[in-house]
């Protein structure tokens, strides 16, 4: 009963939190509420007893891309400034899309047969992951986990280039 409570909580702040971390205008609140979504987050999975994925959820996530988010906008941006609403013809078509895909991952799940497994399930220790993560074969997430870190490294130079042609035209501006 008392953990049925502290889910229901946790759910409903991760639910508050992204619809906050979406809509705020402001850049620096939208990360700290991004990042009480990932802690709420780590928090269910300590609840289910996930400790190893709850502490990858608070140091990689919570305490490493909120971070890293955090320093881009003071580097990048003044704190003050304020996001660009969409006009409403864009919100509406993302409240469009949005819904379709809720109601085909909500179609998909439903349509899936949930069956029990005959055999019973393989407990994973750390070390298993551990191995899974380096590992090249069938099984293994090496090569996955290194075309993330390639592709968030592009991302990353895209927003350092993105961030200095801005400047550069605001500095050009001012010298005219």
């Amino acid at each position: 009963m008392n953990s049925d409570v502290m889910f229901y909580l946790l759910a409903g702040m991760i639910l508050v939190f992204s619809v906050l971390t979406v809509t705020s205008r402001k850049i620096l609140r939208a990360a700290v509420y991004l990042l009480f979504v990932l802690v709420s987050t780590a928090a269910i999975y300590f609840m289910l007893e996930y400790t190893f994925l709850a502490a990858v959820q608070l140091t990689v996530y919570a305490g490493g891309i909120v971070v890293l988010i955090i320093f881009s906008v003071l580097l990048t941006s003044h704190i003050s400034e304020k996001a660009i609403m969409a006009d409403t013809k864009q919100s509406l078509l993302s409240a469009l899309a949005v819904c379709a895909g809720a109601i085909l991952t909500l179609i998909t799940i439903m349509k899936f047969a949930f069956v029990p497994s005959a055999e019973p399930a393989k407990t994973s220790t750390v070390t298993d992951v551990g191995n899974a993560l380096i590992s090249y074969d069938r099984d293994g997430f090496a090569l996955p986990f290194e075309v993330i870190s390639i592709l968030l490294l592009a991302a990353l130079i895209g927003a350092i280039i993105v961030a200095r042609k801005e400047k550069d035209v605001d500095k050009n501006v001012i010298i005219k």
